[in-house]
């Protein structure tokens, strides 16, 4: 909607929710207007309702009954108005043929001789005839009946404004269906291990690079310590080596954040630049986005201010219009098509970034005893792409972005698996922390998540106006499909090699072969004095 707040209250709505949603009071005026299949919604309103229901937003599940009902509102007030319409044209008609009677009427006198109009002026002295006095009912009647209807088609034009706005309000805060070969409740579906477990824990899938398993299967067991002592921490492991300090982090800016030093930030450039290095060999062009969108972007691509625990998950910025630093650099990468119409031969459009990302809501469940694997600020390298709006064509882009994301995790030696949850499918990885609930989904028997990539369909074309014309004899316009995944998160990264990586008996961690390249040569963190072992 591309409507200022004073234009709803004028057409009968209280934009109070939508300001609190999505800063719609505030948005430039060259915002996208969203194009929502509000037809496909009111048909599928069931599929909308549990949709809600499986990513937990029961708050919205009655969204789409609501729409149905205002739309049937929305239709009797249509009825009602085209009748009142219809009969107030015929009124002005009416009117307006008496008016010209009477000039015609006047007309003729002011041409007559003064015998004549003396005649007149005597008749009019007269009192009136019973034919002239219901032709001055009759129209007195008919201005009085006009007024009425004039009064009535405001109330009800005023009705259907609301209930339009209403139903356009409602459509945007749904979330995107689930896919039908989703799986749905709290159980994800495995695809597959990727490596071996690391030293110290045994094996519950016996696995060499990637192991494929049944996609049917909903259990899969993770890997437990073998030893009576527990492996070490990322955290302790950081701290003992001077490489992390959470504590410095969170002197300067609260809990959930943190300060990289030497070999710590070393290897974060490290990541960051082979992630980047292996998605531009797949036809993925860099992008340098910025940190700071606008709010009614960030809802466009589906990102909310609360979560459906009702805790904040972004950080608004003051002034005008609303914007908020992106918890995703997918926000920015959607919108650099928005109000586009992409050519039909350029998809698909594929795009990676390295960007900041913020999450407010990081802190909200014991971040402090988290370490890295729960941070406000972080670095991510995000891969995005256009496709044309085809199922099969954008589900190939999806594949393409999940081996680059086993690609990467089997390159550094984690261990980890692949699962689908609900509309996503993410790599998930060993976590002791049974405290972690990042995705609830997910959450199994000590595992957590490191990366995820999703099939957006048109979600977020139609909510930012992407389009892209069709090759064919219609030359039709359509919304394309979005896909997104993470390619590498920096932090939860960072925090699997220290521990992977560490070893006991030198107190040493060592250093993925393929990120050696970008840490001159490095072989281990760590040794006598700190410094790095060759």
């Amino acid at each position: 909607m591309n409507r200022s707040p004073a234009r709803l209250r004028l057409r009968g709505i209280e934009p109070r929710a939508w300001r609190r949603s999505f800063g719609e009071d505030r948005r430039p005026s060259s915002a996208p207007k969203p194009m929502l299949d509000m037809k496909h919604i009111r048909q599928n309103a069931h599929l909308y309702e549990q949709t809600c229901v499986d990513r937990k937003y029961d708050r919205l599940a009655g969204h789409a009954s609501r729409i149905v009902a205002l739309h049937g509102q929305w239709l009797d007030l249509q009825r009602e108005g085209r009748s009142m319409r219809e009969r107030s044209k015929y009124l002005r008609k009416m009117l307006a043929r008496q008016a010209a009677s009477d000039d015609g009427t006047n007309s003729s006198s002011s041409s007559s001789s003064s015998s004549i109009r003396d005649e007149d002026q005597q008749q009019q002295q007269q009192p009136p005839s019973a034919e002239s006095q219901t032709s001055t009912t009759t129209r007195e009647q008919a201005l009085d009946e006009a007024r009425r209807l004039k009064a009535d088609l405001a109330r009800i034009e005023k009705g259907e404004a609301a209930a339009v706005a209403e139903m356009e309000m409602l459509a945007l805060e749904l979330p995107n269906l689930t896919s039908d070969d989703a799986p749905r409740g709290n159980e994800p579906t495995l695809l597959r291990y990727i490596n071996s477990p690391p030293a110290g824990f045994d094996e519950p899938c016996s696995s060499s690079t990637t192991t494929t398993c049944s996609s049917s299967s909903s259990s899969f067991p993770s890997p437990h310590p073998t030893d009576e002592k527990p492996p070490r921490t990322h955290v302790e492991i950081g701290t003992e080596l001077g490489i992390l300090d959470l504590a410095a982090g969170a002197t300067s800016s609260g809990w959930g954040w943190y300060y990289l030093i030497g070999a710590g930030a070393q290897l974060e450039q490290a990541l960051i630049q082979y992630a980047l290095g292996l998605a531009s060999q797949r036809r993925f062009t860099p992008v340098s986005p910025p940190s700071l969108v606008y709010s009614h972007v960030g809802a466009a691509c589906g990102f909310r201010p609360r979560d459906h625990h009702g805790e904040q998950q972004v950080y608004s910025v003051d002034g005008t219009p609303d914007r908020c630093l992106a918890g995703t650099s997918e926000i920015a990468l959607a919108a650099m098509a928005a109000q586009a119409t992409l050519p039909f031969d350029v998809l698909p459009l594929r795009r990676v970034a390295v960007s900041r990302c913020y999450r407010a809501e990081a802190g909200a469940r014991g971040a402090d005893t988290k370490g890295l694997f729960r941070v406000h600020e972080f670095t991510k390298v995000e891969l995005f792409a256009w496709s044309a709006p085809e199922t099969e064509t954008a589900r190939r882009l999806l594949d393409e972005m999940v081996a680059l994301q086993v690609d990467i995790l089997a390159s550094l030696g984690l261990y980890s698996v692949v699962v689908v949850v609900v509309v996503v499918i993410i790599i998930i990885i060993v976590d002791d922390d049974d405290d972690d609930d990042d995705n609830d989904q997910a959450a199994n028997d000590g595992w957590g998540e490191l990366t995820s990539a999703s099939l957006c369909t048109d979600y977020q074309t139609r909510r930012l106006a992407t389009r892209v014309r069709l090759p064919s004899e219609s030359n039709r316009l359509a919304f394309p499909y979005t896909i997104n995944a993470t390619a590498l998160a920096v932090p939860r990264v960072l925090a699997a090699l220290l521990e992977y990586g560490w070893d006991e008996a030198s107190r040493t961690v060592v250093v993925p072969r393929c990120l050696r390249p970008w840490m001159h040569g490095m072989r281990r963190i760590g040794g006598p004095g700190g410094r790095p072992l060759g």
